[in-house]
């Protein structure tokens, strides 16, 4: 299995104390976070994008190319680029700078994000969000992909003649299709044989599960190789200590502080999705995706979770209200003590040599048959 750190960068005060950093100390931290990251043998490092609410991930073009700089290893990707609102000429010309100056060390995720308030400051309405999605992405692969595009669209003025650069650097990079609530993502990605990357962050797993098995029924229709049908997991956030109990009375308070905040946020929002369902920390180590616990307790879940998601890819979020030499522990335990019990357990072909659309400067270790 591949592991892979992800920041949307919230930017919150702590719950119970009230306390928040500044923006530039947050800023920073994410770039401090993505070089220890690589030190510690992880595989990817990703950044999100949001435009509205307590996040400062607006930019997540800028903190790329500040990582492509700071890192010389670890792959760099998105967690997602919300191509819904975006211009496909504009990402295509972006991203491809960033996979140059990283040396072909990207690969992105797409969606249309999980923020409705988004969408009136970029002159979108939210009932074409899955159209500005598909639309947007045939786009942009096309410009990736080919030079001279021309293109006619219901959403996007039309496009003659066109050719974006920079050029990606060995070739279109991969990008992967986030999946949350609906089934179009896992069709897109279906339709054209690309990898997916599930949530798994609020929701029980039953209802990730469910698309999950119709993105691999639908890829196997469309006739594309069920070995690249690579799945990558998000989880509920982690947070490590000695023993399980200890853990759970530590992160209590932040945990169950947040929830609150999200249960008030969200008051009569009854879409899937939005409103986290673990209101309590045991609820969501039990039933949830939450990775709390010991290293070995969080091992077994995370191979626990693989029978059911068969995936490829764990991606994991430090909570960055902790105490930031705190976080950078909980990371360096995960790397150190978790990640080698579940490759003990689980293999994977994604990011070695047998996968043929991994990252054209991005060479993995590990190499293994997938399981």
């Amino acid at each position: 299995m591949r592991f892979q750190v992800l920041d949307i960068v919230p930017h919150t005060p702590h719950p119970v104390t009230g306390e928040l950093i500044s923006a530039h100390t947050r800023l920073e931290r994410v770039v401090e976070n993505a070089v220890l990251a690589e030190r510690l043998g992880l595989d990817s490092y990703a950044v999100g994008e949001r435009h509205a609410g307590e996040f400062l991930s607006s930019a997540p073009t800028v903190l790329l190319g500040a990582l492509a700089q700071a890192t010389h290893r670890i792959l760099l990707s998105t967690g997602v680029t919300v191509l819904s609102l975006l211009d496909p000429v504009r990402v295509a010309e972006d991203y491809a700078t960033i996979d140059q100056l990283s040396g072909g060390r990207l690969e992105i995720v797409i969606g249309k994000g999980n923020e409705d308030k988004h969408f009136p400051m970029f002159g979108r309405t939210l009932e074409h969000q899955y159209d500005y999605l598909t639309e947007n992405y045939e786009l942009l692969r096309r410009l990736l992909r080919e030079e001279h595009v021309t293109w006619r669209g219901d959403h996007h003025s039309p496009v003659d003649d066109v050719t974006t650069v920079p050029r990606p650097f060995g070739g279109p990079f991969r990008i992967w299709h986030g999946s949350a609530t609906s089934t179009t993502a896992v069709d897109l990605a279906a339709r054209f044989g690309d990898p997916i990357v599930t949530a798994n962050a609020l929701q029980p797993r039953e209802n990730y599960r469910v698309l999950i098995d119709r993105y691999r029924e639908k890829y196997a229709e469309h006739g594309h190789d069920p070995a690249a049908a690579y799945v990558g997991s998000g989880s509920g956030g982690l947070f490590l200590s000695a023993t399980t109990d200890r853990a759970i009375a530590e992160y209590r308070p932040v945990y169950e502080g947040f929830a609150a905040r999200n249960r008030k946020r969200f008051a009569g929002e009854t879409r899937i999705g939005k409103v986290n369902m673990f209101e309590t920390i045991e609820d969501a180590v039990e039933r949830g995706p939450a990775l709390v616990g010991s290293s070995e307790r969080v091992a077994e879940k995370i191979v626990d979770y693989h029978r059911s998601y068969r995936h490829d890819l764990q991606s994991v979020s430090l909570n960055p209200v902790l105490p930031y030499q705190q976080q950078r522990d909980v990371l360096a335990q995960f790397a150190e003590e978790v990640v080698p019990l579940v490759r003990r357990e689980l293999r994977t072909t994604l990011w070695t040599s047998a996968d043929a659309g991994r990252a054209a400067g991005f060479t993995a270790e590990n190499e293994g048959s997938r399981q």
